[in-house]
């Protein structure tokens, strides 16, 4: 899910497809992937645990923000105090107008960050009324949105990402702790359909006023679109398990010869996702430099007669073929600091 998240959010980019959110939100599933997890690693002392998070993101952000920052200063940008959110983003960093394209998907590390600081506390709380817990996490953003309107400024940005993916994390906390696979299903279908519904209505009624129907642009739609769709998706996985110890429960699959359960020809996506997960942050960070050079890059093919006649040069899906081939590149040249973050041996590919 995480793999397909990143895949969705740079073709999003890309194209600018409104209806992306609509057929799968990625960020909603990003950060109920990341509350799962931080569930399960929160088994150890709260204060570790956040340290090693910590560890684990500023390195690759580090990495990232030498060669943003350099260019933007190139550029002329002067920073002010502002600049120690590039260290550690618990605001959202400065940035040039001319490099807003590369700096503003940093809003995801902000608020991931911000609920990782959180989540031993949310943790606690949840645990002491866990269904309670998980329905009134929407209740942030709803207030946010219907009976007080944050300032347009960092702090509001800040509170308004953060409430509106605060259901999702928590949803993570569900999922973790065994909470979710004991709901009854007609429960859950129906309460998702509700928050499907309810998402979806805001964002076509509000159309004229955000001059869109974009999740991404309307956070009470987003937010309750996230919670409609990644809520089945987290219980069918908590009752029918997951990856290969999931697939004993159908007998018929069981019986079939190994080589037959796993192709050749299948492992390579295998393999694909594996790499995705393993270097998600390099290519969520990378990945709209990518976009953004992939522009003069195909400029200059124009250039030479054969790849203007016979290559897609005008297409928006060449433009995706070539960022993602340089995304490869990038992971090349600096995923390995992802390995060094986590503590372990440096890799080209993991």
């Amino acid at each position: 899910m995480r793999a397909l998240a990143l895949v969705r959010v740079v073709a999003y980019h890309a194209f600018g497809w409104p209806w992306a959110g609509l057929v799968f939100p990625s960020m909603g599933v990003m950060f109920c992937l990341a509350g799962t997890l931080m569930a399960r690693s929160l088994r150890r002392p709260a204060a570790t645990v956040v340290r090693a998070r910590l560890r684990r993101l500023l390195p690759p952000l580090w990495c990232w923000g030498v060669f943003v920052v350099g260019a933007m200063l190139v550029r002329g940008w002067m920073p002010g105090w502002q600049i120690v959110f590039w260290v550690v983003p618990l605001g959202d960093p400065p940035g040039s107008a001319w490099a807003e394209q590369a700096w503003e998907v940093l809003w995801y590390l902000r608020t991931y960050l911000w609920l990782v600081l959180l989540s031993p506390l949310l943790l606690r709380v949840f645990r002491l009324a866990p269904v309670p817990v998980l329905l009134l996490s929407l209740a942030p953003v709803v207030a946010l949105q219907c009976v007080w309107r944050p300032p347009e400024n960092r702090l509001g940005t800040g509170l308004l990402d953060l409430a509106t993916y605060l259901f999702c994390w928590v949803l993570g906390f569900a999922h973790r702790e065994g909470v979710l696979g004991r709901l009854r299903p007609a429960a859950v279908v129906a309460l998702s359909c509700a928050a499907l519904a309810c998402g979806g209505w805001y964002a076509f009624a509000h159309r004229a006023a955000y001059g869109t129907y974009d999740l991404d642009d309307i956070p009470l739609a987003q937010a309750f679109w996230s919670a409609g769709f990644v809520t089945p998706l987290m219980y069918a996985r908590a009752r029918l398990g997951a990856g290969r110890a999931g697939l004993t429960r159908w007998r018929w699959w069981w019986r079939w010869p190994a080589r037959w359960r796993w192709p050749v020809r299948w492992r390579w996506p295998v393999r694909l996702v594996g790499v995705l997960n393993a270097r998600a942050v390099t290519v969520y960070l990378w990945h709209e430099v990518a976009l953004v050079a992939a522009v003069p890059l195909i400029d200059r093919l124009w250039d030479v007669p054969a790849f203007e006649a016979y290559l897609p040069l005008d297409s928006q899906w060449f433009l995706l073929g070539v960022a993602w081939a340089l995304i490869a590149v990038l992971v090349l040249l600096f995923g390995w600091v992802e390995d060094v973050a986590a503590r372990r041996r440096p890799r080209l590919l993991p």
